[in-house]
């Protein structure tokens, strides 16, 4: 949904309220980037500021928890390439890889690599530093949070600019991740030479920018890469400040201090979108709720009760201002496995009788928490407070805890998520074993719902070599977990993006927002 797409939405007047917390937060930024006000025509833009909605905790695009954190992979992408290119448009192109695919019997890839890159210090990029990356990848010991998938490869060999693994096991999605979360190709000779430590401190990409100045909590300077492979960028300068409050966002993009900003209030977009440029696409991401299956969430009748009584229109359109489309599954309309036949409807009385015949009602509340960021996506902690307020009239008594997005993965990569947990959810490949499938897998490290039932149906799908057969299976997956409600879907997100006149912002469907797409108009 596009703004020319939206009709009969509630018109908004609505003006910003700066809380202390959001002045604090813009002053910081602003001080620590000695700024006190910019331009804001594209054409006298020499350094482009971009007001950005989360903190950068580590510079390795390939472990620990910020490596599969979908809002972060922006950043990355800046200074980093992946194996495979992936378009705005979510398809894969040509990139470090120029050339990929199995042998016949598919016991073997073969990668072809792209000649005449270099790293961010000159030395040259090689194949070597394509298996280097895989195998590391491969490793445990690394720490690569998507390692189960890496491993499925081994004994990479280069010869010349080609790079070759062999399959134990096969993965059909593979590739995929090559343009996913952790599929970042890193310096051998470099990383080799300077350790993590060093890495941290001075990373070095073959990205389209390199970095300039971190300061942690604060800001990232990035400088164009001259001999960037795919065109050096148009800006030469682009700093991303980082600004956690959704306030402070529109503060900073409202008053000049930054060129562009992401993941403002709906309402607070179509304020400024006619004084300033503003896009809201549709993307990859979905919020949903994880259940843990802990404590109260291991009786059925409180779970379906709880996704019952949610009405995911009316938070759509009163908090939304409409940018959004409700979902019942973890499919989007945009995935390969989507079911449009899959429904969870809004049902109040329903979610009554089931709770009632568990001894929970209006006069006697089942009672739990539910976890949730704070401004990191729109209306977010709003949403939350609605859905809290939809399960008091049925008899659930959900006690919100707010936290912010790193510590949301501590805890789910520990298991220990409170019985409900608001999340967003990114799925930029569009396969359904990188949405339903890690999200609700028990093995996995980014699932809370362990049980075995839901393992068993999952498990042999992962190696399905038959996609038709595949697909249909992860359909019927996702029908079975609709049916015992072992997590709550709510909505595909529409990103709101604003912009000074004159810069031209080109939306990527995953989400991320990518300075070397930014154009003068």
């Amino acid at each position: 949904m596009t703004d020319k797409d939206k009709t009969n939405k509630p018109q908004q007047g609505l003006t910003m309220n700066l809380n202390r917390r959001s002045l604090l937060q813009l002053s910081a930024a602003t001080a620590a980037l000695g700024l006190t006000g910019l331009p804001l025509r594209a054409q006298g833009i020499e350094e482009l500021v971009i007001a950005y909605n989360v903190n950068l905790p580590s510079w390795d695009p390939t472990v620990g928890p910020s490596a599969v954190n979908p809002t972060i992979q922006g950043i990355y992408q800046s200074v980093f390439d992946q194996f495979i290119l992936q378009q705005p448009d979510l398809k894969p192109a040509p990139g470090l890889l120029t050339e990929w695919g199995w042998n016949e019997d598919r016991t073997k890839v073969i990668m072809k690599v792209r000649e005449g890159v270099t790293w961010h210090d000159g030395s040259p990029f090689t194949a070597e530093d394509v298996a280097w990356s895989l195998a590391r990848a491969a490793d445990p010991a690394t720490g690569n949070p998507i390692n189960f998938v890496w491993s499925t490869l081994a004994n990479f060999a280069v010869e010349g600019n080609t790079v070759t693994a062999d399959v134990k096991q096969f993965d059909p999605t593979i590739f995929k991740w090559m343009y996913f979360l952790t599929g970042y190709v890193l310096p051998k000779a470099y990383f080799e030479k300077v350790g993590p430590e060093g890495f941290e401190a001075a990373p070095i990409g073959t990205g389209p920018y390199m970095v300039e100045k971190f300061e942690r909590n604060a800001f990232v300077r990035l400088k164009a890469n001259p001999n960037y492979w795919g065109g050096k960028p148009e800006f030469e300068t682009v700093t991303l400040k980082f600004v956690t409050d959704a306030a402070a966002r529109v503060a900073e993009v409202e008053s000049g201090s930054s060129h562009v900003t992401l993941e403002v209030p709906y309402e607070e977009y179509d304020r400024l979108k006619a004084t300033l440029s503003g896009t809201a696409t549709p993307v990859s991401d979905i919020g949903m709720i994880f259940l843990n299956d802990i404590d109260v969430m291991l009786d059925p009748n409180v779970r379906k009760a709880a996704a019952l009584a949610i009405d995911k229109q009316a938070i759509i359109d009163r908090l939304l201002s409409g940018y959004g489309v409700a979902i019942d599954t973890l499919e989007t309309p945009d995935y390969e496995a989507y079911d449009p036949s899959i429904k969870v409807g809004y049902d109040p009385e329903q979610a009554k009788a089931l709770l009632a015949a568990s001894g929970f009602g209006p006069d006697n509340p089942v009672k739990f928490k539910i976890q949730t960021t704070k401004g990191f996506k729109p209306k977010d902690y709003e949403m939350v407070q609605a859905i809290v307020g939809l399960w008091r009239k049925v008899g659930i008594e959900a006690e919100i805890e707010v936290y912010e997005i790193a510590k949301h993965y501590e805890l789910r990569a520990a298991d220990q998520l409170a019985p409900a947990a608001f999340y967003n959810w990114g799925n930029s490949v569009a396969d359904p074993t990188t949405s339903t499938g890690f999200a609700m897998f028990g093995p996995s490290p980014h699932s809370v719902w362990d049980s075995a039932d839901l393992v068993e149906k999952i498990a042999p799908l992962w190696g399905e070599a038959d996609e038709a057969k595949r697909i249909q299976g992860w359909k019927d997956v996702s029908r079975y977990i609709a049916e015992n409600a072992y997590v709550i879907p709510l909505l595909q997100y529409v990103q709101p993006v604003l912009a000074a006149p004159g810069v031209v912002v080109t939306p990527h469907r995953s989400g991320a927002l990518l300075p070397h797409l930014m154009k003068r108009a």
